[in-house]
């Protein structure tokens, strides 16, 4: 098993030192950094070129999940990967480690809880929005066209013989959005 460190700071002012030597200590043979780049981005290139580099049977380490990322969704999503790849993950300052049972069971209990955040924020999108259609507003995008304005253009296509594409561009929306416009009145 080969032990791969990733080490993160937001700003290029910050040290890296801790981190680095945290990995070392727990016997990583690379590490790979990322400086002056955000958590919340899980495109940032070392870790593109970590999670390239790992191979079956490897382990991720970081010094703190909040170096890997900030998004619990994200982080979940990133150690499941690694799992379906044969790859483990360890947190050192967390403890989690997904090659024993007792971390596979922290991280586990942590993707209930983001499901559960997920779900919590679908409902409270959806009561939302329900009240908000009882009070009469109008949920979602504003119409391409008014009513009357699909019922000129139908005129204007189907009576007068005007191409689409001309009438189209005179209410200022695609050709297709128009012939649906005018599918769905």
């Amino acid at each position: 098993m080969k032990l791969i460190g990733y080490a993160r700071v937001s700003t290029v002012e910050q040290s890296l030192d801790l981190q680095i030597s945290a990995l070392k200590s727990a016997g990583c043979s690379e590490i790979i950094t990322d400086r002056g780049s955000s958590g919340a981005d899980f495109q940032r290139p070392g870790l593109r070129k970590v999670l390239r580099h790992l191979r079956q049977g490897d382990m991720l380490i970081v010094w703190r999940l909040d170096r890997l990322g900030r998004s619990l969704v994200d982080l979940i999503q990133t150690v499941n990967g690694l799992s379906s790849r044969g790859c483990e993950f360890r947190s050192l300052t967390e403890s989690i480690d997904t090659s024993s049972s007792g971390g596979r069971l922290v991280f586990h209990m942590m993707a209930a809880m983001a499901e559960f955040e997920r779900a919590i924020i679908s409902e409270r999108t959806k009561a939302g929005m329900e009240a908000a259609r009882a009070r009469g507003s109008r949920i979602g995008r504003r119409p391409s066209m008014t009513s009357l304005q699909a019922d000129a253009a139908r005129h204007s296509i189907e009576i007068d013989l005007e191409p689409m594409v001309d009438v189209a561009a005179r209410y200022q929306v695609h050709p297709k959005t128009l012939a649906r416009v005018l599918r769905d009145v």
